[in-house]
């Protein structure tokens, strides 16, 4: 049984057991390691602060000095090594030397995460559907086009942590 098999296990065993229909993680965190789950080894301390540094550079947030809109100075390109190791580099949109090859693969990662984001929902929307009344269906368009027309519209550029 894979690492993640045995968590989503556990995870119904605490509802089972708690009878919580919203549970809080650091609960179940606790409630397995009462059970003899074992704790994780500590993270490597390079490997946290490179993740530190990525969320920094993931969260910069610069203004077009003409149209005033926020956009995110640094983007995460993927990059797969010659033993098929899965790893991102980091561009500066602003920066001349970035390539619209390395632009572009992260702005198609991102629309590809978008993709996925959505096909999930759609799926876990139908499987809610699917099982309650007519009263209780919840349609949500996936085009969002209009929804980004009036967010721009409002000025509100929402999260800009996001």
């Amino acid at each position: 049984m894979s690492k993640i098999n045995e968590r989503q296990r556990l995870l119904r065993a605490y509802r089972e057991e708690t009878g919580e229909a919203e549970i809080d993680m650091r609960l179940v965190a606790e409630f397995a390691v009462r059970k003899g789950w074992p704790l994780p080894r500590p993270a490597d301390p390079i490997d946290t602060l490179a993740k530190l540094f990525a969320e920094a550079a993931r969260l910069e947030i610069r203004h077009d000095p003409v149209s005033g809109n926020p956009y995110r100075a640094n983007h995460a390109v993927p990059k797969r090594s010659a033993s098929g190791q899965m790893s991102f580099g980091w561009i500066d949109i602003d920066d001349p030397k970035t390539t619209p090859i390395n632009m572009r693969a992260s702005l198609v990662m991102r629309r590809e995460q978008m993709v996925d984001d959505g096909l999930q929902l759609t799926f876990d929307m139908e499987r809610w559907n699917s099982i309650r009344p007519e009263d209780e269906r919840i349609d949500l368009p996936m085009d969002l086009t209009f929804d980004i027309d009036l967010r721009r519209a409002s000025g509100d550029e929402g999260d800009e942590a996001a």
